[in-house]
Parts: structure tokens; C-alpha cells; sequence
């Protein structure tokens, strides 16, 4: 490795419902478990960790994500100062990478530095193969290119960007010279790319020194470029003002001196639940099973079930995705017509598209553990010494049983200590508030009853993280 630092920027804002019904809304598959204990966001952060100390890591993020995105990366290596770069604005990946790149140099890296630019939602089953790619890449960055990951293709994928390369390797580091970027193919020219031995799928991981990003965006996007040179503040003050651009599009496909290292490390975009079986071991009838499982006479199926027993007999080619309050079935190979699925649920109004059954907030986390009609029941994990916001609710009212740990509770002004096995109820219209005072997780369940249950029934008087 060189004697430049090395810095990480995770790219973790972004939604989509492509892997509902796990992915919503609130939840993005950023923030999923879809292959292990892990999120895919912690596996990202914990790559990232085989060649930089965990302080020089950074996400770049919308403040809607702040509470998962610190959550996820305090649960997986600690806690991280200055970890999130906040985006004022979504404005695709060229803004994004910039505006984390200025707040680097801000931060005292110097030109020389290199930045490992990476999504937050693909998953890599090889970490010892990516990590020896991104060296090689490096070693590139070091001569003077922006560098990108190039994927090595299994099948004539019509649903990614391509990169060709030269055939001339760059000195001693195992890299190319990057000949043309291709949109999406049709399958024939897929079929085409293939067979040449010269096409890459296009990652969308990039590693360059910051200097060499400054001389090629002077060159490709003056725009940007200006925005970036005139430093963080005045770059983030006119953060809404910038183009929406990929960072191929402003950078890359244009620049002079690009390089593209192989990646053969079972990477995966995971852009549908077809795409995700591809890469899980099966067993020896084609079947990939996730949680708890039990099959009999099943072939060639993906079944996904982390929050209960899904027993599944005599069938062959299903899709089958549980989650606490939906379930999705379909065909394999069909998988993407869960978007069809999604817009039809939003034109009826449902909650599932958006509510995720379980998540963060910046005091710790919650899952609903059931929902009906004029009750519903959380588990809430708030961390030592964080605290809810004082508030109070106008169409419900609550009880409060700690199961695990000392609550502080403000009700109305009155202050009392609840233990391990008693409880609490709040009227409506009562001004309150939950702390944890203690060194462990508080854990409390929650029932709330009433009218109308919806989050946007919380007016906040005071809080600690300036929510409105």
C-alpha cells in the first residue's frame, strides 16, 4: 500500500422497492439484512476496514437516513466521528462524491490522498478478491488515473453498463486502460461483449487520488469543478443548485486518463430477488433458502424468511419472500415485476410500500411487532443516556413495559424511575418523555391504542435532534 492515506466514501442514501417486500420506503435495501447477520451497509463499511482504519471512512447521505446510517455503523464497528456527510439534496452520485470529496480536503487530506468510492447496497461473496482488487486499483490510482472496478461478466447481463477495455496492462499494476464505456445492451450485443474477453460490467466503484480527480473534472465538468475548488461550505450552500449527474456521466466517459482493474469476487448489485439467488449456494435440488426454511419435494427455489417458519412442499421455480406484515410470490425469472406490484399498492393507499416494520431513530430503534385497527404493539431499544423527545399525542395513548434495563420517565413534569417488569400508561394529550439513564440497552414494549396510530400524530416540544 502507498504512504498516502486511503479514505472510503460509502454512498448510502438512495431508496427503491425492488426487494419488497423487505425493501420500502423507510427501509432501502442499504439498510437490509439479505445475506448474513450483517446489513449490507456494515458489510460495505466492514470491506472498507481490509485497507483503511476505520476513521478515515465516510457515507454521503440525506439527514433521512441519518438515524440508520450512524445506527448501522455504530452496531457494526463502534462509533465513527464525523462519519455521515450530510446531502441537502438527492443529486445523483457526481454531487455526492464531490461534495464528500471537498469535505475531505476541508478535513486535511492532502492531493496525493486516494478515495475508494463505493455503493452501499451491493453485496460481495470474495472479500479476500476484492480486497486484493482494490490494492491493484490503487496501485493504479497511483500513476495518475481515475480508476474504476470493471466486474467480471457470468452471463450476458442486458441490464448493466459495460466497460471495454485496451489491451496494453498499465506498467506492473493489473489494470487496463479503459478503451469506451457502453450504455445497456441488447442481448445479442451482450452475447458479443462476452465472448470477446474485453467487456467489464460497470460497477460503479471508482479509486483515484484527489488530485487526479481535480485535473480530469477541470477538464470534463468545469461547472462542477468550479463548485468543488470553491470549497465544502460554499459547496454545500449550493448543493441544491447543482445538476443531477452520475458521477460516469460528469467524469468518467470523458476523462483522459482512466483504468479499469477485474473485480472476480461474486459481486452482485442484488437489483432483484432473482439476482440474489444467483449468488447464494443452493442445494443439491437448485434451492437457496434464507432464514427459517423447511422444504419437501422443492426444486429450484428462493425462499426468504427471517421472521418465521415458512414451510413450502412440491413446487418448483417460486419466489417466495416473507416479511412481517406481506408476503410475495412469484415465478423465478419474474421477480423485477415486483415494481407492478409496488405502484399497485400505492395506488390503493397501502402502508406496506412505505412502513418498514422495523427501524432507526437517532435514540436507538423500534419494531412493530403487531398492528391493527385501533391498537398497535412496538418493541422500543432506546441506548445508554439517549432520550426521546418530549411530546405528547393527541389521538392515542400508551403503555410502557420495561423488559430489559431502568427507564426515566417525564409525565406531565413528574419524574420517575420504571424497572425491569413494571409499567406505565400515558393519556393522551399528556406531555412525555423516555430516557435511558443506564450503561445497557433499554428495552421496552409499547401499546398504543386510540383512534388513529400514524407516526404523524407526535408533536415534539423539545428534542434532542431538532426534529420537527
Amino acid at each position: 500500500m502507498p504512504e498516502h492515506n486511503i479514505y472510503g466514501v460509502i454512498l448510502a442514501g438512495g431508496s427503491g422497492t425492488r426487494l419488497w417486500p423487505k425493501s420500502r420506503a423507510e427501509l432501502p435495501k442499504q439498510f437490509l439484512s439479505l445475506a448474513g447477520k450483517n446489513t449490507m451497509l456494515q458489510d460495505t463499511i466492514t470491506r472498507l476496514l481490509s485497507v483503511m482504519p476505520k476513521e478515515n471512512i465516510r457515507a454521503v447521505a440525506g439527514v433521512n437516513w441519518k438515524s440508520l446510517v450512524n445506527y448501522q455503523a455504530r452496531e457494526a464497528v463502534g462509533v465513527l466521528d464525523d462519519f455521515l456527510i450530510e446531502e441537502p439534496c438527492a443529486r445523483n452520485t457526481a454531487p455526492a462524491i464531490l461534495l464528500a470529496c471537498s469535505r475531505l480536503l476541508r478535513d486535511g487530506a492532502k492531493p496525493g490522498d486516494f478515495v475508494i468510492v463505493t455503493p452501499s447496497d451491493h453485496l460481495v461473496k470474495d472479500v479476500n478478491a476484492f480486497k486484493d482488487a482494490l490494492t491493484q486499483a490503487v496501485v493504479a490510482a497511483s500513476l495518475g488515473y481515475v480508476v474504476t472496478l470493471g466486474i467480471t461478466p457470468v452471463h450476458p447481463e442486458t441490464g448493466y453498463g459495460y466497460i471495454k477495455r485496451a489491451r496494453t496492462r498499465l506498467g506492473e499494476a493489473v489494470a487496463f486502460e479503459v478503451e469506451q464505456f457502453v450504455e445497456k445492451p441488447d442481448r445479442a450485443k451482450a452475447e458479443e461483449y462476452i465472448k470477446s474477453g474485453e467487456y467489464f460490467w460497470n460497477s460503479g466503484l471508482f479509486v483515484f487520488t484527489l488530485r487526479a480527480l481535480r485535473r480530469e473534472l477541470e477538464k470534463t465538468s468545469p461547472p462542477l469543478f468550479a463548485a468543488m475548488e470553491s470549497g465544502y461550505d460554499s459547496f454545500f450552500a449550493g448543493f441544491e443548485s447543482m445538476p443531477s449527474v452520475s458521477f460516469d456521466y460528469a467524469v468518467m466517459e470523458n476523462a483522459i486518463r482512466v483504468a479499469v482493474v477485474e473485480l472476480d469476487a461474486g459481486w452482485s448489485d442484488v437489483g432483484s430477488w432473482d439476482s440474489l439467488r444467483d449468488i447464494l449456494d443452493k442445494d443439491e435440488r437448485g434451492n437457496a433458502f434464507l432464514g427459517d426454511v423447511m422444504s419437501l419435494g422443492v426444486s429450484d427455489c428462493f425462499v426468504e424468511s427471517s421472521s418465521r417458519l415458512t414451510a413450502i412442499s412440491d413446487v418448483e421455480g417460486l419466489i417466495v419472500v416473507d416479511s412481517p406484515d406481506a408476503l410475495f410470490i412469484t415465478k423465478r425469472g419474474s421477480s423485477q415485476n415486483v415494481r407492478a406490484v409496488v405502484e399497485k399498492l400505492k395506488e390503493e393507499g397501502r402502508k406496506e410500500v412505505a412502513q418498514a416494520p422495523e427501524n432507526a431513530r437517532p435514540w436507538g430503534l423500534y419494531k412493530i411487532i403487531c398492528e391493527e385497527d385501533r391498537f398497535k404493539i412496538k418493541r422500543i431499544i432506546i441506548t445508554p443516556g439517549k432520550r426521546l423527545s418530549m411530546q405528547y399525542h393527541c389521538h392515542r395513548l400508551e403503555h410502557w413495559v420495561v423488559v430489559r434495563g431502568t427507564a426515566l420517565v417525564d409525565i406531565d413534569g413528574k419524574k420517575s424511575f420504571i424497572h425491569e417488569g413494571e409499567s406505565v400508561f400515558i393519556p393522551k394529550n399528556a406531555t412525555h418523555r423516555l430516557e435511558n439513564p443506564g450503561k445497557i440497552d433499554l428495552e421496552i414494549i409499547e401499546v398504543q391504542s386510540g383512534e388513529y396510530l400514524g407516526e404523524d400524530d407526535i408533536i415534539r416540544l423539545e428534542d434532542d435532534f431538532a426534529r420537527a
